[in-house]
């Protein structure tokens, strides 16, 4: 018997430290509040935030402590009017009572983790198998608001598979049924955060964009959306800053006043990440530092907890990205009568009044509660230190006590079904069979939003966008200035009233953020090497492109159509003008009169050798041959009008088939008219063989042969590529020309390399035969009229390819009139002298050969 007392006293022991433990006033526990009810919910909040130091305000300031955040108390004040709301609900949990109790979550995982084992075991002294519990029919936890601190609970709650809620940012690695299978979150995905940043940038025209993200999981996440959102839209990165989020007592002067945000002069920063992180404390620095920025960032980043400077105030302007969701009027009530003496057991709100309403609390006095002052209120609070708002966090919080709510609403039916529950019996669920019902829940809160905590179910999130306007004594406030809703189609899912909109002080016009200036109209980007795509240098368009400065076109130029031409000053296109070789163009005038007088004057001379036939100069010059070069060459002036006018397939093929043919006749004629000469002189013995072919006229046959040769050329060139009409846009600015193609070049040049094999032999004839004795030098005639035709061609060539559109066509007519008229003036035109100026001098010539007997 005696030697079981040592062992019962053992085992009794932790029983009566529990009575020491839990006797005595609350303020003896640390840091935690409890509410019982049949059913108790639990809530791990970051109630502290580090703050700067009294009297050590400024950049160079690294002096920090903890304190009692009024912002994230709003958490806990969202907790215990939840649970007073459904409490007076006898619809909701009839017959059952909801309780609630709320625990700090520390600054560290040390002392997350330290609260968490004080719930636990209920007691500060840790010891194994035993706990003092006062919650023990606590059936979910609720925990927030930062990845680390939902995580590092899950992990030890995910063993048991006891509900856990959280209320913080969307974190996709908590999705993990394997890691955490009974944690679930409020929060839906960001998914269009990053799309509705972008989108206000593109509306403003920034592309010129900081970012400040905090150097964890989500940060990263969310950095990789937004710079290929970023990417896709065109606006570019000027630095990315990630802050650690363990950087926060090893900030340096460099730290400060080194960072990018300084250093850089980019108008437009993004900043994302936790206010009580690392972050946030830099940011207090640099908001002395860095004034007159535009900060885009999302409503967990809190702009209002400090009354600062309203001139130098760098929160002034900021945008805000908020998640839409309806106003609970009646927790501004609430908040009103919110004091130490209404909820004496909680210490954070007695700390709190202990901060702003001068009461002395001590953490060793059970007295020290009495002592704060009831005559306070929260709603006197300036609007900087407290919101009576309802956060976006203290939204998800409302809801998740709801949840859970709606959740033992539909197990007490199925009990109350199932079974009939004795008097004075407290309904009990062991807190595992929650997640079944849990997880698949599906309500509508008090403002009539659907909620539901199904991650896989596509949610779009609708963000009010905010302006937050700081005036004199910190009196700032949050206006609404638009929204995004990214279910509406493209280019529909912003919409500003940007008339609303409050700039950093001093800025009356939306500020501008880019690296280079848009380039004018006219103008068009150059990359700089080595430099963001945004980042460029202005270069005039190149020829016929154009940069108008509005829509797409605004910093690239664009190419005219083929049928416009651009201005001078490459901005706008114009129609071009159809043109061709025409009449009424003075050229073209010129060329057709030249034809036409010319052709005329070479009829005039074959009119006249008709009617001196009989004339000794028109039988000396083989009348019958140059009846024919005469009719030939008034077909090649008139030959040439064809070249004239808008032209067409007839025309086209006409030009290069009659040109080609007629020149071909009248080459041909000159080689026989030389030929003849030759033979003529040549040939001094009588009954030769030579005065035989003269006499037969076989000279005569070289103008068909040769005439044929050409046809043959001119045949095979019609029936493989023929000639056709083309468009030529490019020849003449401002002009549209209407130009013959040649079809196929090597057949147009076998038509000239035809005639100018023709024209060779010809000369090479006449000029072997110059010195011959005529008495009218017919062979120094033809020889010169040949030398003139082959100069003329010869010159054609290398003109004809340095020209383009109606001005090659003239050189082509004015090769045909020129070589022609060679023809006609060198053949032709000393015989009409002799026959119309002299013709007495031929018959007395005539007379003399007669009587010498020639």
């Amino acid at each position: 018997m005696l030697t079981l007392i040592p062992l019962f006293l053992t085992l009794k022991r932790p029983m009566c430290l529990c009575k020491l433990i839990n006797s005595g006033c609350p303020a003896s526990l640390k840091d935690n509040v409890y509410q019982d009810g049949d059913m108790v919910i639990t809530a791990f909040l970051p109630l502290y935030t580090y703050q700067t130091a009294p009297h050590s305000e400024g950049p160079e300031s690294t002096d920090i402590y903890p304190r009692i955040h009024p912002t994230n108390y709003q958490f806990a004040m969202a907790l215990i009017f939840a649970v007073e709301e459904i409490n007076r609900n006898p619809l909701l949990l009839p017959n059952t009572s909801l309780g609630y109790g709320f625990y700090t979550a520390g600054l560290s995982q040390e002392e997350t983790v330290l609260t968490f084992l004080i719930w636990l075991t209920g007691q500060t002294s840790f010891i194994p198998n035993y706990t003092c519990r006062r919650e023990e029919n606590s059936i979910a936890v609720i925990t927030g608001t930062t990845w680390e601190i939902s995580s590092l609970i899950g992990t030890f709650l995910g063993l048991y598979k006891y509900p856990q809620l959280s209320f913080g940012p969307f974190e996709s690695s908590m999705n993990d049924p394997d890691k955490f299978p009974s944690l679930y979150q409020m929060t839906t995905k960001d998914s269009s955060l990053a799309l509705g940043m972008v989108s206000l940038m593109v509306y403003f025209r920034w592309n010129w964009v900081g970012l400040v993200i905090s150097d964890d999981e989500k940060g990263v996440h969310f950095v990789s959306e937004l710079i290929a959102e970023m990417e896709r839209n065109g606006v570019c990165v000027a630095f990315l800053e990630m802050i650690p989020i363990s950087h926060m007592f090893s900030m340096t002067f460099a730290t400060i006043y080194q960072s990018p945000v300084v250093m850089n002069s980019v108008k437009v920063i993004i900043i994302y990440g936790d206010t009580d992180s690392s972050l946030g404390v830099l940011f207090r620095r640099w908001e002395y530092v860095s004034p007159w920025r535009i900060w885009i960032t999302t409503s967990q980043w809190e702009v209002t907890t400090a009354m600062r400077h309203f001139i130098l105030d760098s929160f002034h302007g900021t945008l805000i990205f908020s998640q839409h969701h309806g106003e609970i009027s009646a927790f501004k009530d609430f908040v009103k009568t919110v004091t130490p003496s209404k909820y004496p057991e909680d210490i954070f709100l007695a700390k709190l009044w202990e901060n702003y309403f001068d009461c002395s609390l001590s953490d060793t006095s059970c007295k020290a509660l009495e002592n704060c002052s009831s005559r306070g209120s929260l709603e006197w609070l300036p609007w900087y230190h407290f919101d009576t708002a309802m956060s976006d966090g203290s939204y998800h919080v409302y809801n998740a006590v709801y949840a859970v709510a709606h959740t033992l609403h539909k197990m007490l039916m199925q009990q109350v079904d199932m079974q009939t529950v004795k008097n004075g019996e407290r309904m009990k669920f062991p807190p595992w069979k929650l997640n079944h019902v849990l997880k698949n829940i599906q309500f509508k809160n008090p403002t009539g939003d659907s909620v539901t905590l199904n991650p896989s179910k596509n949610i779009h999130i609708t963000y009010d966008i905010l302006n937050f306007w700081n005036f004199p004594q910190g009196l700032g406030y949050k206006v609404k200035i638009g929204t995004f809703s990214p279910y509406f189609p493209p280019g529909q899912q912003l919409s500003l009233y940007e008339d609303r909109i409050e700039w950093s002080t001093g800025v009356t016009e939306t500020p501008i953020s880019v690296c280079s200036e848009s380039c004018g109209p006219g103008f068009r980007k150059s990359l700089q090497e080595g430099k963001a795509v945004c980042c460029f240098d202005c270069s005039l368009c190149p020829e016929n492109e154009i940069s108008n400065g509005t829509g797409k076109y605004v910093d690239q130029c664009v190419s005219c159509p083929d049928d416009q031409y651009a201005n001078t000053e490459r901005t706008h296109c114009f129609q071009k003008a159809v043109t061709f070789l025409t009449y009424e163009n003075p050229l073209g005038m010129t060329l057709a009169g030249m034809a036409l007088c010319f052709s005329t004057l070479s009829a005039s001379v074959l009119g006249v050798f008709i009617k001196h036939q009989k004339s000794p100069v028109v039988k000396a010059n083989n009348r019958t041959l140059s009846y024919i070069l005469l009719v030939s060459l008034t077909f090649c002036f008139l030959c040439s009008l064809l070249f004239i006018g808008q032209p067409n397939i007839a025309t086209c093929i006409l030009q290069q088939i009659t040109f080609g043919v007629v020149f071909t006749v009248a080459v041909s004629t000159v080689l026989a008219k030389t030929i003849t000469v030759v033979l003529a002189f040549k040939i001094t013995a009588p009954g030769r063989r030579m005065r035989g072919l003269l006499k037969s006229g076989t000279p005569r046959f070289i103008i068909p042969i040769c005439t044929i040769i050409q046809i043959i050329i001119c045949g095979i060139w019609l029936g493989t590529s023929p000639p056709f009409v083309e468009i030529d846009t490019h020849s003449e600015h401002g002009q549209i020309i209407i130009v013959c193609n040649k079809g196929s070049v090597t057949a147009f040049y076998c038509v000239l390399g035809y005639l100018w094999a023709l024209s060779i032999g010809s000369f090479t004839v006449a000029f072997l035969a110059r010195k011959l004795p005529d008495t009218f030098n017919e062979a120094k005639y033809l020889t010169f009229s040949m030398l003139v035709f082959c100069s003329v061609w010869v010159t054609f060539l290398p003109v004809y390819h340095s020209t383009k559109g109606k001005v090659m066509v003239a050189v082509e007519v004015f090769s045909i009139l020129a070589s022609s008229t060679g023809l006609l003036g060198c053949i032709f035109f000393p015989k009409c002298y002799i026959i119309i100026m002299r013709p007495v001098k031929i018959s007395l010539k005539a007379t003399r050969d007669r009587v010498q007997g020639k």
